[in-house]
């Protein structure tokens, strides 16, 4: 088990989402970062979809009660087990009795923690992932607090060796920054045209490509508001409401545009005037409040390309992992 000392800004159990259910009005939710999940939760042997622990701006204090098998990726919170550093995206044996602290994020935004057997919280329509405006999911519906106990479920066979080997024989390697860099390095999102991109007015269309917008404060798991320059559409908000997906630029009537994330509605009726590739979705979630970014067109082609590019690297990197853990002793 792992006893929550202090909660941090927003920490909050998170899967791959409640999917199969917005015809019903559920949205989807799930992690932000669904890169650094997979990453971490392979790291440590679990299912690639299996809950995380999500952190967002300021990390949590965490006292561990019993000794765990984690892997640490995403955002860089200056983490310390103990007072020592704590190492990203590798995985680590952290002993019953220490703590793990971490502070307000240095590089990117949001982080996850992913613990070997997974957090033992039950599914609601089949998810894990906490939906904060339902109260639903995750630890009793809600973020992290304060005393919280999280309990922790039994490693599967291959969670066990990892952890008896990383035991063992402690790693001095993590996953090498040529494949996780770029959710820290790109701020040029590369976007496909929306469905009503043509009735934007030439002037905005051509605004959106070549001017930088600012995330602004009031964003949060539902959407990124953005703070720039207004984008004007012909249609004045005569027209019917449409599905959504992570990723989607709508604009509504004030002109600012919105990116929707994780806990976006399942409809939108606003016009959209772009949809940010998936391959750069885990780049945009770690932008904090005040950071500028732009726009980049691209085809639906080219976005295809960039994914199955992306998924290429995933499987190198996975037998990557694979090989430098059937290399320790253990």
């Amino acid at each position: 088990m792992m006893k929550v000392v202090e909660p941090g800004l927003l920490s909050s159990i998170q899967d791959n989402g409640r999917r199969g259910h917005q015809e019903s009005g559920m949205i989807i939710s799930g992690v932000m970062d669904i890169f650094s999940m997979r990453i971490a939760n392979h790291l440590v042997g679990n299912a690639e979809d299996e809950a995380v622990l999500e952190i967002t701006l300021t990390g949590p204090t965490i006292e561990f009660q019993e000794d765990q098998l984690i892997a640490i990726c995403g955002a860089d919170f200056s983490a310390t087990i103990d007072d020592k550093p704590a190492p990203l995206w590798r995985p680590v044996v952290v002993k019953e009795g220490s703590t793990l602290h971490m502070k307000f994020s240095k590089v990117g935004c949001r982080g996850v923690i992913a613990v070997g057997g997974g957090f033992d919280v039950p599914k609601v329509l089949g998810s894990k992932s906490t939906y904060l405006r339902a109260k639903i999911g995750g630890y009793e519906g809600r973020g992290l607090e304060k005393e919280d106990i999280l309990s922790i479920g039994e490693r599967s066979s291959r969670s066990q060796e990892i952890f008896e080997k990383v035991d063992q024989t402690p790693i001095d390697w993590s996953v090498s920054g040529a494949y996780t860099n770029h959710i820290y390095n790109r701020s040029v999102m590369r976007v496909i045209p929306g469905k009503q991109y043509d009735d934007f007015t030439k002037d905005s269309r051509a605004c959106f490509f070549e001017q930088d917008y600012k995330i602004s404060k009031r964003s949060d798991r539902m959407g990124f508001r953005l703070d720039g320059e207004n984008l004007e559409c012909g249609l004045n908000g005569d027209m019917l409401s449409e599905g959504v997906a992570f990723g989607t630029v709508q604009v509504p009537a004030d002109g600012q545009p919105i990116i929707l994330l994780a806990d976006r509605q399942t409809l939108g009726g606003y016009p959209k005037i772009g949809q940010v590739a998936s391959v750069d979705l885990p780049a945009l979630i770690q932008k904090k409040p005040g950071e500028a970014i732009s726009f980049e067109e691209i085809s639906i082609q080219e976005a295809q390309q960039l994914f199955k590019q992306r998924e290429k690297e995933w499987q190198e990197l996975k037998r990557m992992i694979e090989m430098k853990l059937e290399g320790l002793d253990g």
